[in-house]
């Protein structure tokens, strides 16, 4: 289980800087400055961009899904393999971001968190504290033999 739960937190780390870098070439492209807020950036998008974005947020959440769904056994198991590959995406496309580009400026930082089905809107800080939290829970899960 270790390994399997180590080998999804590298996937999910190496698919949060692929994101990241997405993202850095999508802001360049469309002008936006390193250093602005990617809530003012979402009213710069182009409608047709916008879309397109939310298409690579879903395929996002596909291939999260099917790494799980491969990963576990029981549907519990999936469940655990998907939150835990989620909250490393998350926590290292932020700090993928802020390596590249030095942004966000702080944990304090507004970002459009999600797109799909409206923008979630939120403090960095909010997913970084969710993702946090879900990595120490089941790390806490699996040191005591809940799975």
């Amino acid at each position: 289980m270790i390994l399997k739960l180590s080998l999804l937190a590298v996937f999910g780390i190496a698919m949060a800087h692929l994101e990241g870098v997405v993202v850095v070439y999508l802001r360049k492209a469309l002008g936006i400055t390193e250093t602005e807020s990617n809530k003012v950036s979402v009213d710069k998008f182009p409608k047709r961009y916008l879309y397109i974005e939310m298409t690579r947020e879903a395929a996002t959440i596909v291939m999260l899904v099917v790494i799980a769904y491969l990963a576990g056994a029981t549907w519990i198991e999936k469940g655990i393999m998907f939150l835990w590959t989620f909250a490393f995406w998350d926590l290292f496309y932020y700090l993928s971001l802020y390596l590249v580009i030095g942004w966000p400026p702080s944990l304090k930082t507004i970002d459009v968190l999600f797109l799909i089905p409206v923008p979630w809107i939120a403090p960095v800080w909010f997913p970084v504290l969710i993702s946090s939290s879900t990595i120490i829970t089941i790390v806490f899960l699996l040191i005591s033999g809940v799975f």
